[in-house]
């Protein structure tokens, strides 16, 4: 049995694979799957079943709980009493929320596999989707530090639906590619590898998400890469679904805490430019963002209205139609309740 690992965190079984990971790595390298949940109790059982069916051995899977408010976790422990397969299982739980991005961190770090495999806590991994990265990434010399592969589009009910098929990220070669237009992504079908977590390290908590994070280290490390097949079935209308706001409370609430998941990003992204060599040529494609996101914070933590006035009069390096919305949202909120009352009435139609 293995040794505990991290806080709140309960061991199930975990066989005996029978090699040293030396010796795995030399053959058939291990793989981590870091499952990552938050208040998921109707899906996360779909998830686990997805992770356990993998036909690649050895595999080790990590199955954490961000400190859910719902019976997330007591489903998760459901999901692998009595597992009798060939992986290695534990499950653990965050005492406090971490967050998307500590969370991943916190479980590359515990992972012992070659690739760590992301999984989403309301998506299903296909049995053979390890399998099918690993044989790929090994073809292309292991050099890849991240994969991504299609995924299917599935309902709230779990039906399927059509294709989702992301940018090709072996078009990225560079900062620069990446600068012109960032890729569009979908974190829960990407692997990445050891080397490049380390070469990193942990991201900073605050992020909204990992995955323009992760890809960008990849492309200015041993690169991104796409493997064009879906195998991953990702559930519309998850905690990256979007609605419209209950209240203008909500909505500026949500506002506000997308700001600072972009200044996290931001902060983020400068320090893995600086580590990889690329430090000026990052700031100055963040600058714009940059300015943009810090009058949005500037603008809500001003103290008065006349305060706001003054702010927007005078930066004129945000566009002037970001101004006028943010004198309206941060000093004038009210006036957004009509616009909400028409969005929730078109919706529910």
């Amino acid at each position: 049995m293995p040794a505990s690992y991290g806080i709140g965190e309960a061991a199930f079984r975990i066989p005996d694979m029978g090699q040293s990971n030396n010796d795995l790595a030399a053959s058939r390298p291990l793989v981590s799957i870091l499952l990552v949940a938050y208040n998921q109790e109707r899906f996360i059982a779909d998830a686990v079943r997805g992770a356990l069916a993998q036909t690649w051995e050895p595999t080790e899977i990590l199955i954490s709980d961000d400190a859910s408010s719902d019976g997330t976790y007591a489903a998760i422990e459901s999901a692998v009493r009595g597992y009798q397969g060939p992986h290695r299982v534990t499950v653990r739980r965050n005492e406090i929320n971490e967050g998307i991005s500590a969370h991943l961190s916190r479980l590359a770090a515990m992972a012992q596999g070659e690739l760590l495999f992301v999984a989403a806590g309301d998506d299903i991994s296909v049995p053979e989707r390890c399998e099918r990265v690993v044989r790929f990434w090994r073809e292309r010399g292991g050099r890849d530090d991240l994969i991504a592969t299609d995924l299917t589009d599935m309902d709230d009910a779990g039906a399927l639906h059509g294709r989702i098929a992301p940018d090709d990220l072996g078009t990225y070669r560079s900062l620069a590619d990446w600068a012109a237009r960032r890729p569009f992504l979908v974190g829960a079908a990407h692997a990445w590898s050891r080397r490049l977590f380390e070469r990193f390290g942990p991201m900073m908590a605050g992020a909204a998400a990992e995955d323009q994070i992760m890809t960008f280290r990849a492309i200015v490390s041993g690169g991104a890469v796409s493997l064009r097949e879906p195998l991953v079935w990702y559930r519309r209308g998850g905690l990256s679904g979007k609605r419209t706001p209950a209240s203008v409370g909500e909505m500026l609430a949500r506002f506000q805490r997308g700001n600072r998941f972009a200044l996290a990003e931001i902060e983020q992204l400068q320090r893995d430019a600086e580590t990889a060599g690329v430090g000026g040529a990052m700031r100055a494609a963040l600058a714009a963002q940059q300015a943009r996101e810090r009058f949005i914070r500037a603008m809500f933590d001003a103290p008065t209205f006349l305060a706001r006035l003054a702010l927007a009069a005078g930066r004129y390096d945000v566009k002037p139609a970001l101004r006028l919305r943010m004198l309206l949202l941060a000093g004038c909120p009210r006036v957004y309740a009509p616009v909400l009352r028409v969005k929730r009435m078109l919706r529910n139609r």
